[in-house]
């Protein structure tokens, strides 16, 4: 598959994809309906997958082209990889289509020999009465269902960070959510969290810079910061840390001891409150930062919850 490529390997994309199923459709419509069907899920959980990445915010340290293309290639293996199976989405289309077909044929009796005996067939436009409806509540419950797999990792890194940032509430007086849900929107949910140059993780997840007076260890990582509202491309030294453990203390004691962020913690009463703040003391470039941040937390809240 090309890089960048937005079709899904096996997909009717293209011209000859379509003809070899027109032919294989004269020759087992069957198997070429339940083929279709299959195709057209593996479709619709792309579009879903795509509509709901696309409703997160970005944290803009790691947004480019290349990591649009590859979480687009993820998309489609995850697509893939959760169409076609018992009781989901393509099996529904293909039992409503199969009913407008007439009886199955010897060159199909294999296929069908363990699904249920034929439906007697209706004309097409017509439903038969015990046709399963693919209406809103079966599209619901399939997002509800993709949702929740979206949701795992997320909500595991919640789990995982939910303890130091408690730690860090009591030292700042800053929610524990409103914690994780910075480090969050920085890291990318833990995805993108800043790496040396072996692949070790350097477990700072607030994409604190090595300024200050910082002496300990420090990792080079390419950046985005915005200048005049144009975003640009540096190289920045940033913090390193032996833990998470370390990471959320270093936050903690950055909060609670810097002026310059003494008016964040006094408005850390709402997710708004402690968002807005950050962005008025400086502490990201990005215009959009604190709506991103906002966003971020209200989804961190909901996980701790719901416990997702």
């Amino acid at each position: 598959m090309a890089l960048g490529s937005t079709s899904l390997d096996g997909l009717a994309l293209d011209a000859r994809s379509l003809d070899a199923l027109r032919r294989n459709a004269s020759d087992d419509p069957r198997a070429t309906l339940r083929q279709a069907a299959g195709q057209f899920e593996a479709l619709f959980m792309q579009q879903l997958l795509k509509s709901m990445r696309d409703a997160m915010p970005k944290s803009g340290m790691f947004d480019g082209p290349g990591h649009e293309t590859y979480v687009g290639m993820l998309d489609q293996q995850l697509a893939q990889s959760m169409s076609n199976r018992p009781g989901g989405l393509a099996e529904i289309i293909a039992r409503q289509l199969e009913r407008n077909l007439g009886p199955a044929t010897k060159s199909n009796a294999a296929a069908d020999a363990s699904a249920a005996e034929s439906p007697r067939p209706v004309p097409l436009g017509q439903r038969a009465p015990d046709a399963p409806s693919l209406d809103s509540n079966a599209s619901r419950a399939l997002k509800e269902s993709l949702e929740k797999r979206l949701d795992a990792p997320q909500a595991a890194f919640v789990d995982r960070m939910w303890p130091h940032a408690i730690d860090a509430q009591r030292t700042t007086g800053v929610p524990a959510a409103f914690v994780v849900g910075q480090a969050a929107l920085e890291s990318g949910w833990g995805r993108h969290e800043i790496r040396h140059a072996d692949g070790r993780s350097a477990h700072n997840l607030f994409g604190i810079k090595a300024t200050g007076g910082w002496r300990g260890p420090t990792v080079d990582v390419t950046t985005t910061e915005y200048v005049d509202g144009k975003a640009v491309k540096s190289v920045e030294k940033f913090r390193a840390y032996g833990s998470y453990a370390e990471a959320f203390r270093d936050w903690a004691s950055l909060m609670s001891t810097s002026a310059r962020y003494g008016g964040v913690l006094r408005e850390a009463k709402s997710p708004e409150g402690f968002a807005q703040g950050l962005q008025r003391a400086g502490y990201a470039t990005d215009p959009d930062y604190a709506d991103k941040l906002e966003s971020t937390i209200q989804r961190a809240l909901r996980l701790a919850r719901t416990g997702v």
